[in-house]
């Protein structure tokens, strides 16, 4: 099948964009400057194979979803993301949709963040960016996981500790954002789906959502039980992007603690398969 225009954008962009652009080590052999097939997939949150797939024009008609994740990782500004949903056939989102696209200046802060833990989530807290100490730290996202609320919900969950007193914070929390979100955006139809799935396959979920449950999310402390370097006491700080409606998580250890001693390990062994 003959690469689609879609595929040779893609191609085209992510030879351009070199791993120090995109918040990644450069280190080891690189046949060229660019993002590898592979680094784009981790930084886009979708397959390899798949990226592959659009790239040759094996794989048609991508989802809003994954064209939004691959212009976020390819760092393309504001035009450039346009032209790249109209190459797959699709409108970008606009008014009354929940905002998911990061601009390069804010990327390009988070890249400084290299030895924190630093996530990117949209209103409705599906993780947009992760950078690789996060992804150390809490392992990687995908698919429907990706939603912090449908994987507490329906999914895994995570590898933070939480008592009985956590967990109905953190639920009554997730239903009472998500209700907001909704309330702002009436339009968006990938809300208003995840919002039926949840009522219909989570009891707790839609017991919480129909008692009209009000909760905020706060800074706080957590422990992450993580499966190399142990139990991490972190403080967990939420910020928010101006006229965006993005979220960002960090997550930072008390200077001279075991708990920074164990994130400064944690940047070592936890991200060397990227630059290997």
């Amino acid at each position: 099948m003959a690469t689609t225009e879609f595929g040779r954008t893609v191609r085209r962009r992510r030879d351009r964009v070199s791993p120090e652009v995109a918040g990644l080590p450069a280190g080891g052999h690189r046949r060229a400057a660019g993002l590898r097939r592979e680094e784009l997939a981790l930084l886009a949150g979708i397959s390899v194979d798949y990226v592959t797939r659009l790239e040759q024009g094996r794989a048609t008609n991508p989802s809003e979803q994954v064209v939004e994740a691959l212009a976020r990782a390819l760092r393309l500004s504001g035009a450039e993301r346009a032209h790249l949903f109209h190459t797959a056939g699709l409108v970008p989102p606009g008014q009354g949709t929940v905002p998911a696209y990061i601009t390069p200046s804010v990327q390009r802060m988070l890249d400084r963040l290299t030895g924190t833990p630093v996530a990117v989530s949209d209103a409705t807290w599906t993780l947009l960016l992760a950078n690789p100490m996060y992804v150390a730290l809490m392992g990687q996202y995908r698919g429907n996981e990706r939603n912090a609320v449908w994987r507490h919900f329906l999914g895994s969950g995570s590898r933070v500790r939480h008592t009985p007193e956590t967990v109905y914070a953190l639920e009554t929390a997730q239903v009472s954002e998500l209700r907001a979100t909704a309330s702002r955006y009436p339009a968006d139809q990938r809300l208003r789906r995840l919002i039926a799935e949840l009522r219909t396959h989570s009891d707790r979920f839609a017991e919480l959502w129909d008692s009209g449950a009000v909760g905020d999310v706060e800074a706080s402390r957590k422990t992450v039980d993580h499966p190399t370097v142990g139990a991490l006491t972190l403080d967990c700080d939420v910020l928010s992007v101006a006229g965006s409606d993005l979220r960002i998580m960090v997550y930072t250890a008390e200077p001279g603690t075991d708990d920074a001693e164990r994130l400064a390990l944690l940047g070592v062994i936890g991200t060397q398969t990227l630059v290997e």
